[in-house]
């Protein structure tokens, strides 16, 4: 697994501070096998599937994103003991996953696809006050997902 987490930039600074690059994002899910069909089957994420079964708490899922992100399932309860922490009830509110497309017709299909898959949705999409398009959906595991589109996109 040591081939997925390769940046092209190092992460700490000389002064050791984090450059602005996040690599993994890792969602607990209660069901592996059911939020490995809904990101493969339902929206179309390749995968190799799930690696890591020979080991205790090692089973899970990646998706290479884009060139450097890596979107990561791992079973709810194996994440809170990897990370020492209480297995905690949902809180969606706490956090989206924005997945920018280039056009309002690509924010619906992907949600048309979401919803087929299984997605929940919390706000179908519509014009935003901010002058972009978006709608909101949850995952079976109730993570939250912006499908959006910019037509003013801030400069990097």
């Amino acid at each position: 697994m040591s081939d997925l987490f390769n940046p092209p930039t190092p992460f700490v600074t000389t002064n050791g501070g984090m450059n602005p690059n996040i690599g993994a994002i890792t969602l607990g899910v209660d069901d592996l096998q059911r939020a490995l069909s809904f990101y493969r089957d339902g929206l179309g994420l390749p995968t190799k599937g799930i690696v890591g079964a020979e080991f205790e708490d090692g089973s899970v899922v990646f998706f290479h994103m884009n060139d450097h992100l890596i979107l990561a399932l791992y079973p709810r309860r194996a994440l809170a003991k990897d990370a020492n922490v209480a297995v905690s009830p949902r809180a969606p509110s706490e956090l989206s996953l924005g997945h920018v497309v280039l056009s309002k017709t690509d924010v619906d299909a992907v949600m048309e696809r979401a919803q087929k898959a299984g997605a929940t949705i919390t706000d179908p999409a519509r014009d935003r006050f901010w002058g972009g398009y978006s709608g909101y959906f949850q995952d079976p595991d109730g993570h939250l997902w912006e499908i959006l589109w910019n037509p003013h996109p801030p400069a990097p």
